[in-house]
């Protein structure tokens, strides 16, 4: 209850944390003796999560259970169920950076053509499309979107992200056009559902259109467009920012859009657009294409 009410956390989230600290409680019962919970000290926790990284366990899982913890401690803490917290000095593992992929216009704009109009609810797949791409959204802030959120007199959609946290997001008119055409055309004939009345992409069963669906989607649209890269619905969010660092935007103003907590998650694109002009160099500058010792 404190995840969902405190924290806001997203139920995914919430269902990983606590499977995180049931693995903690199996460790503590295995123990001889068994440990209670008030004795659990930083020692006990080093070797919980030495046991962890042993299993394989990647550093973005280790760094969840490591968050998860820290949660469940300060909560016992805050409660009084115990008196000092021993993972104040638990360190995280280091995470690597990774450059996130990222298509291209021309590649999202072959993944556009691809949409068989001549299918139903060729509209509103396209809307999905342009709209993840136009606004950065998450899939999850795409199948979330209600009608009621629209501002295209402003130019603007209201989201709501990670933490239940609001954002107004800027959407280019062609997006607008689109979803505008698919409510219009399409979204009116469906079968209308109490608890997705205001949800703006629905299936053709009339309820919310789900995140596995859109992952099929674009998987489908990029085997059509012939795109190798492995991609997700993600991959538009990444493109958008990409795109957006590309063309100059303020770097404040991208994790505004984002909804980004921190500018250090947004910076990775500043480090992806560096990459990407390094490799135009090596691979279009004369001085860069000089092979086994002889010069251009």
């Amino acid at each position: 209850m404190y995840l969902k009410l405190e924290r806001s956390l997203s139920d995914r989230t919430v269902e990983a944390y606590l499977r995180d600290v049931g693995k903690l409680r199996s460790f503590a019962e295995e123990q001889t003796p068994p440990l209670p919970l008030e004795k659990i000290t930083l020692e006990d926790l080093q070797v919980f999560i030495t046991r962890t990284v042993k299993s394989g366990a990647k550093a973005t899982s280790q760094a969840r259970c490591l968050s998860a913890l820290r949660v469940f401690f300060r909560s016992l803490l805050r409660e009084k169920n115990i008196t000092h917290d021993p993972t104040e000095l638990l360190e995280s593992p280091r995470l690597a950076r990774k450059l996130p992929v990222f298509l291209t216009p021309q590649e999202i704009n072959e993944m556009v053509k691809a949409i068989d109009r001549s299918r139903p609810l060729a509209l509103r797949d396209l809307a999905m499309i342009e709209t993840l791409y136009s606004c950065g959204l998450r899939v999850s802030e795409l199948c979330g979107l209600r009608r009621s959120w629209l501002h295209f007199e402003e130019g603007f959609i209201r989201v709501i992200g990670k933490g239940d946290k609001e954002r107004l997001v800027p959407i280019g008119p062609e997006a607008m056009r689109v979803v505008t055409l698919y409510m219009e055309e399409e979204r009116v004939h469906l079968p209308r559902r109490t608890k997705s009345e205001d949800i703006v992409f629905l299936n053709a069963r009339g309820g919310q259109f789900s995140r596995m669906s859109v992952f099929n989607l674009v998987k489908e649209l990029a085997r059509k467009a012939n795109i190798s890269k492995t991609i997700s619905p993600h991959t538009f969010r990444h493109s958008f920012a990409t795109h957006l660092v590309e063309g100059g935007a303020d770097l404040r103003a991208v994790q505004e859009m984002l909804g980004h907590a921190s500018i250090t998650t947004t910076e990775i694109y500043t480090h992806l657009d560096r990459e990407y002009l390094r490799s135009n160099i090596l691979q279009f500058h004369p001085r860069a294409q000089k092979k086994n010792g002889s010069a251009a």
